[in-house]
């Protein structure tokens, strides 16, 4: 599975690795998990450091925007995604929805210093 997640109900933390080819329905089906533990709130760490995906614009375009109206559910937690550059293209329209979000968010190139990040914001 291209998409492995965890999360963790104690620490309020959702921690989500790419591996692989991500498609729309395996970042859907990671939307849903969410969604039926009640983690919007919880904070997000996301490695897309070994992801890739051939999701063409409009299948980003709809999971920015699903991922938008999660928003009024109620509050959502912070998020630290770790992109290399030569991949930022490819999410930069998703994070520019999500950007428009009250809600910390940052976007990193390694792993530790998001971790670092997530780790101090409150739970």
């Amino acid at each position: 599975m291209p998409l492995q997640w965890t999360i963790d109900s104690r620490q309020k933390l959702v921690t989500v690795i790419a591996e692989g080819d991500v498609t729309r329905a395996d970042f859907d089906a990671f939307l849903d998990a969410v969604k039926a533990a009640n983690a919007y709130p919880y904070r997000k760490l996301f490695d897309g450091l070994r992801g890739d995906t051939r999701m063409g614009p409009d299948d980003l375009l709809a999971l920015g925007a699903r991922m938008r109206a999660s928003h009024e559910q109620g509050p959502i937690g912070p998020l630290a995604a770790v992109i290399p550059d030569e991949k930022a293209d490819l999410v930069a329209r998703v994070l520019g929805i999500l950007a428009t979000a009250e809600r910390p968010m940052r976007v990193f190139r390694e792993i530790a210093p998001a971790r670092r990040w997530i780790n101090r914001l409150p739970r």
